[in-house]
């Protein structure tokens, strides 16, 4: 049965005509919304629709999208929604979609039944409740329904026509910022700092031995805040680079159109990897400052120092050590598994996406 012969015909009788809309999604952040999304839907648009419609939504984890600059037509003959027994479906992407420079965050056609939302699109802030905006704003497209959009939404995201469909960019104003905060936090920096845990072990490790060394309570005294804060972003630094390069995470265009989509995959990747060292060296400086305010008596600091101590004298001790503890903890890098740090580049998640998708070609080929 196709799909819009289901929609025209409905249910009749006393549960009224039903609407079923099908999320699919790419694993990860998308996944995530769409099982809020549909768990949100059908009491939004029943609040505001006819009361005997009914409205079901399920959702299908799989991905089908595995080149952002793959064509919205090329996207629909992937995921064939017409082979569907819902009404709708909807597909939540993590990878970026642009024209030119301006950032997509959802494409709609009618005819198919179909949209394609952008979860980068959208940006890092107030994520959820903007992909329920556009997935509201998109089947109401779909359905020809224009009281079914949120209130406002049709100024906000500004539409064009195109040759499958409706596109939907994203609002004026900081677009590539708003686009590369939706790339990282699609990166999830939090699983990077999970991931990292033997890292910090390693760096811990490192921070205790140089607590117990008086030549790095002496320095940490004579340093001053200025030098403190260069070897702070130096450790960070290195930390950020050694994980680029020992799990290759760098993308290398292999041609001038694709420098781009490098530079975009590129940035998100070093913000998302600047997030997770920072989240790090933070626990690092906690767990060394209860070290070194449980193990270093104040009576042997102030021996070694010459004068009084006190709780700011501590602070700048950790401060140094967690300096040296991630430049050390650096090296234990090398030592997590690839998968935990891969999952904060796009490059890499993308090839990754190619291989499944040909795999499953393959497959049911």
């Amino acid at each position: 049965m196709r799909v819009n012969e289901h929609l025209r015909g409905g249910q009749s009788g006393a549960d009224g005509e039903q609407v079923s809309v099908l999320f699919i999604a790419d694993p990860g952040t998308p996944a995530a919304l769409a099982e809020r999304v549909a768990e949100y839907l059908p009491q939004r648009l029943r609040s505001r629709d006819r009361p005997e419609r009914r409205w079901t939504t399920c959702v299908r984890r799989k991905p089908y999208l595995s080149d952002e600059q793959a064509a919205f037509a090329d996207v629909i003959d992937a995921v064939d929604p017409s082979s569907e027994r819902e009404d709708i479906v909807v597909y939540l992407t993590d990878l970026p979609r642009r024209e030119d420079t301006l950032p997509v965050v959802g494409e709609v056609s009618a005819g198919h039944k179909f949209a394609l939302i952008s979860v980068a699109g959208v940006g890092g802030v107030n994520i959820e409740r903007r992909v329920r905006t556009v997935t509201e704003l998109a089947i109401a497209r779909v359905l020809g329904e224009p009281e079914l959009m949120p209130p406002g939404s049709a100024r906000r995201f500004r539409s064009v026509q195109v040759e499958d469909g409706i596109r939907y960019f994203a609002p004026s104003g900081l677009r590539r910022l708003r686009l590369l905060s939706g790339m990282v936090r699609a990166n999830r920096p939090w699983r990077l700092v999970t991931g990292l845990s033997k890292v910090l072990v390693g760096a811990f490790a490192t921070g205790a031995v140089a607590l117990a060394t008086d030549t790095i309570w002496l320095f940490a005294d004579m340093m001053g805040p200025w030098r403190m804060t260069v070897a702070t972003i130096l450790s960070i630094v290195a930390m950020v680079l050694w994980l680029i390069l020992d799990h290759e995470l760098w993308e290398r265009p292999k041609s001038p159109a694709e420098r781009d989509r490098s530079v975009l995959y590129n940035t998100a990747t070093v913000v998302t990897l600047v997030i997770g060292v920072v989240v790090l060296y933070v626990a690092l400086f906690c767990l060394l400052l209860f070290t070194a305010r449980l193990a270093l008596p104040s009576e042997l600091l102030s021996r070694v120092l010459g004068r009084g101590v006190d709780f700011t004298d501590y602070l700048t001790l950790t401060w140094l050590l967690a300096s040296i503890a991630t430049i050390g903890g650096a090296l234990g890098s090398g030592l997590e598994d690839d998968a935990a740090v891969k999952e904060a580049a796009y490059g890499v998640r993308q090839r990754q996406r190619i291989e499944e998708t040909r795999t499953q070609s393959n497959e049911a080929g």
